[in-house]
Formats: structure tokens, sequence, C-alpha cells
């Protein structure tokens, strides 16, 4: 049976997955100053039993109960304190995170008794202080407050001096290096205004001092981490810190990874070069799209230098290792089907990397409601908040927007039909091929998940000897799953590789008898 420590505060949160982890609630840690040793951070998954969940958290006996909330863990959360305040009423729970942090919710946090708005380090501190030690038996807030809704405290923290702050990196344990994404970030904030991005609202782009967050980087190292993942919104924005953080992974000794989130628009040379040195598997770039539609791009404050964006994909594709992962969107205001179709097929004929395509979601915080009425937009109320239908796209339409999303990345993103896949179109009309495929395979699945690689196999031969004759289709397959051991190919394929082998072996003698 575990032991448990008895603490006074408890952050905590609840991450999609056991490999990631939670920075938010390592700054939080990092800034307790003389409460920290009174601090724990537990972390779980959203797969976990919620009581289960809430049984853990009290078994350490915490007066203050700190939890991040995401876009993914909102329902969740909201669950769990349901659940923590009919068990322990008495329990402080303060929330922070976008998910909280930025009104309206549309998700029940009304339990909790307070929620930090914003850069909480400084906020969170000053909160635990005055429930700990209250003054003449009443809670002291930190800075404005307002009630939301019941009882709870909405607390807008400011806009922290990053000099002032303590990095969070000595917060992640062994377990974490050795097991774990580790989250890192040089800046914060964002210059451009792109109305369906939470960083819009911090326009202020400031950067953590370079010096001292090398130095954590080399500790982190040293301990052993070798994954880092960088949440600045716009890495490649300041070339001096660009650069000497590559060259800190280039001074390093392969195997690493590195990702970051650029701007497609900007790699003086100076970066390019760099990024050229990387090996393979070392650098894995997020790069933003979204659309390559400049009207539609206008519309939603998101500036678009289509030359600049090209030229650079180009370079990325040809002339480095770097991994892409490039993004659309679905949804946007004014965009038709047949617009993001043709940005789809653009994009496919610059890059084969992954293209990550996503359906637009109207966060809170943001200003996307603005067209709401001049375009139709129509959002669901439950995370992810992701649109429903507009003047442009039906209801039906979005969903079947939703299963193409799905099928492309399992068979375009994923990696395993990278030959196949492109006999599912013609002339470069990618998007209609596709969505094609996507109509049929739906109707033989009546699902998105769940699907074995077999059987995916088998569904897109099923589909492809439609259009194809057979020998085109299984050698295209063959070819692609040729790196995979001959008994996790499926039989029929692998029957049919050893009829042709043994066929041609039967025929090759008589041809040679009768040239003699």
């Amino acid at each position: 049976m575990a032991l448990f420590s008895r603490s006074t505060i408890l952050l905590t949160t609840l991450n999609a997955r056991y490999a990631h982890s939670a920075l938010g609630l390592r700054y939080l840690y990092a800034n307790l100053h003389e409460l920290q040793e009174q601090a724990i951070i537990v972390e779980f998954t959203i797969n976990e039993q919620i009581q289960t969940i809430a049984e853990d958290i009290l078994k350490h006996i915490p007066k203050i109960i700190g939890i991040s909330v995401y876009i993914w863990n909102a329902r969740e959360v909201s669950d769990l304190i349901e659940i923590l305040k009919k068990v322990s009423p008495d329990t402080v729970i303060v929330l922070g995170g976008p998910e909280a942090g930025y009104l309206p919710h549309r998700v029940d946090f009304s339990k909790a008794d307070y929620i930090i708005s914003g850069e909480g380090e400084v906020a969170f501190y000053e909160l635990c202080k005055e429930v700990l030690n209250p003054v003449r038996g009443e809670h002291v807030e930190p800075y404005d407050a307002s009630t939301s809704s019941g009882k709870t405290k909405f607390i807008k923290a400011p806009i922290l001096d990053l000099k002032a702050i303590t990095t969070p990196y000595r917060a992640y344990s062994d377990e974490d290096v050795a097991h774990r994404m580790i989250y890192v970030e040089a800046s914060r904030g964002c210059p451009f205004e792109c109305e369906f991005c939470l960083s819009s609202m911090d326009e202020k782009v400031r950067n953590f001092p370079l010096d001292e967050l090398l130095e954590e980087f080399e500790i982190l190292w040293e301990r052993g981490a070798r994954s880092f993942k960088f949440i600045d919104r716009t890495f490649n924005l300041n070339m001096t810190f660009a650069n000497r953080i590559l060259d800190f992974f280039l001074s390093k000794e392969p195997p690493y990874f590195a990702h970051f989130e650029v701007i497609p628009d900007h790699f003086p040379d100076v970066l390019k070069a760099k990024i050229a040195l990387f090996p393979q598997g070392a650098l894995q770039l997020e790069i933003g799209i979204q659309t390559l539609d400049p009207v539609i791009a206008k519309g939603i404050n998101r500036p678009l230098r289509l030359e600049k964006i090209f030229e650079n994909l180009k370079f990325l594709e040809t002339q480095t290792k770097a991994h892409m992962h490039l993004d659309l969107i679905v949804g946007l205001p004014a965009e038709t089907l047949e617009g993001f179709g043709a940005n789809l097929d653009q994009l496919v004929s610059l890059t084969h990397s992954e293209i990550q395509i996503g359906i637009l979601k109207n966060l809170s915080g943001t200003t996307l409601s603005r067209h709401d009425k001049e375009h139709g937009m129509i959002y669901s109320d439950t995370p992810p908040y992701d649109i429903l239908q507009n003047n442009n796209l039906s209801f039906i339409q979005i969903q079947k927007m939703k299963r193409f999303a799905r099928f492309w990345d399992i068979f375009y993103n994923s990696g395993s039909f990278d030959h196949t896949v492109k006999l599912l179109w013609r002339e470069g009309k990618v998007f209609d091929g596709f969505y094609t495929f996507s109509e049929w395979i739906y109707t033989q699945t009546l699902s998105t998940w769940k699907i074995s690689l077999d059987r995916q196999i088998t569904l897109i031969y099923e589909f492809l000897i439609l259009s194809y004759d057979t020998d085109t289709v299984q050698n295209t397959l063959m070819e692609d799953l040729s790196k995979r051991p001959e008994k996790t190919i499926p039989f029929f394929l692998r029957q049919s590789s050893a009829d042709k082998k043994k066929h041609e072996k039967s025929v090759t003698p008589k041809r040679q008898a009768n040239r003699i």
C-alpha cells in the first residue's frame, strides 16, 4: 500500500495521458517560497475514475487544492470539485488555467472557492498565505476579485515580470525526466491577434532571462532529459533567443527531441542554416497554417504572407530533416468546403509532412464570437466548443468533416500508407478523392475509432480495387508494408505475393525454352 504524506497545499490536474506533464503546476510550486515545503504535486489522467482521484487527493489531507483546468479536462474537473466539496467542504479549492480563467464558463465551476485568471504564480502564493493565515478570520484578496457565480471569487492576476519569478524546472521529478515529455518556455505572449487563439489576449511578447534559462536546460540535460517541448507561441520571432536555444541542442549528442511552434513566414537565413544541421528525428516544427486564403485570414486578423510561406515550406521540406506538423482549420468564418479543399490540395502539393486537420473551436476569452451573427456561427456549449454549423457548412457537413479529419490521421498522417494513400486521388484533387474515401469507409465501419491496422489495410485495399487493377493495389500496399515483419502482413496479401512468386518461377523456364 502506498504511503501518503500530509501536505497543506496540493497541486493537481488531469492530464490527457501519462506521458504529459503540467508545466503550470510546477510554476506554482516553484513560486510558493516559504510555503513550498508544505506543498506537493500529484498528477492524474482523464482516464482515471473521478472518485478514485478524489480519494487519492484527500489522503494527503490538504487545506488548499490547486487545480489546473484545460479544455480536455474541464468536465472531469467539474465532477471532481463536486465530490471534493461534498466529502471535505472546508478544503479550499482554487482553479486556474485557460479553461477556468476566462469567462463565460460553459462548465460548472461554481463549487470552487477561488478562480485565478491569468498568470497565477504570484496570485496563488499570495492567496495561499491569506488562506493559511487569515486576517481577523477573513480572507484578504491579493488582487481585485468579484463574484463570478455562487460564492466563487474570481481573481484577475496581473501580467508578470518574467525576471521576477522562479523558473519551474527543478520541480520536474526523476520520474518526469525518465518517462514524460518535459515542457519548457522561453517567452510568453504573441504579437498577433488571431481571433481563435487565446494567445492573442497577451499581445506583448516577454522573454525569460536567457542565460538562466539555458542553465536550467543544462541541469535537465544532465539529469537525463531528452524530450523538450517548447510551448512558446512564436519561437522563431526573436532570432537571438531562437539561435541560442538551437545552439544548445546542436551542441548535444543525439538522440534527443526538441519541439517548437513556429510562424511559417519568418525564417531568416541564419535560422535556416541552423535548422538544416539537425539530424533526423531531433527536431519537430509545429507550423500553424490554418488557411491559405488571404481574405479568410484577414477576416480573423491572421497575417498571411503566402510567398514567404511557400518559400519556407519548400526549404524545410527539401533541405532539412525536421519533422513538420502543419495545421488547417475547418469552419473558419466565411470559408466554404470548396475553399478548405483547395487549401488542402495546395498544402499536399507543397509538403509530404503531417497535416493536422482541426475543427474550429470558440474558446472563452477570444473575440471569435463577433462573427456569429454575420456568418451564422453556432458552436457546442460543451468542451471542446467546436463549431456545429455556419452559413457555409451545415451540421451534417461538419460531422462529415470530423470523420474526414479522423480518417486523414489514420491513413495520411500515420505514415503507414505513404504510397498507397496517393492512389485515393487523381490530378492533384486530394480533397475530393479523400472525401469520397472517407464517405465510403464510414459506411463500412460506422465508427472512426478502434480500427486495427489489419482492418485499415483491408479497407483501403477493398476501396482501391474498385478503381485500380488488383496488381497495382497489392504491389503498392506491399511497398508500404515491406518494413513490417511478414507475419504481421494480412494473409490475403502474403498469399497473393507467394502465388505471384510461384507463378513467376513456373513461367520463367518455359520462356527460356522458347527462346532456344
